[in-house]
């Protein structure tokens, strides 16, 4: 649904859509961009690059870089120094929020509260409630 929006680059407004949420000017810019990692990354001798690498070789902020990671415009399957930290422990990963070691943490957590949570349920159908008169 399109709606009226300051960019968040430069504070101009203009109408955000599903597709884009920045202004014209500021999305040339970021295509522009996009277009330098694209053509460095693409070159035999910079395919083991690392997103700094990639940012003194091309002028890119590192954040736009990582950008284009994430949402899946740049494909690092042949890159394999190319990624972003996990949102929780930082170690480099190229898709997902959580690197294996946190994910696989975070789903034994969960396991063992849901074992509890069920545990608790159990005690709760057999305890005996007394009342007196």
């Amino acid at each position: 649904m399109e709606e009226l929006s300051n960019c968040p680059n430069c504070g101009e407004l203009f109408v955000r859509n599903n597709y884009r949420d920045l202004c014209q000017k500021c999305f040339k810019e970021e295509e522009a961009s996009f277009d330098k990692v694209y053509k460095f990354i693409r070159q035999r001798e910079n395919r083991m690059a690392t997103i700094h690498q990639v940012e003194e070789g091309t002028g890119v902020e590192e954040e736009l870089i990582l950008k284009f990671i994430k949402t899946g415009r740049l494909k690092v399957a042949q890159m394999p120094n190319l990624g972003y930290p996990c949102e929780k422990c930082g170690t480099s990963i190229q898709k997902g929020k959580l690197c294996e070691t946190c994910a696989a943490t975070l789903k034994k957590e969960l396991d063992r509260f849901s074992i509890e949570e069920e545990r608790k349920r159990e005690i709760d159908k057999k305890a005996t409630y007394f009342t007196s008169k």
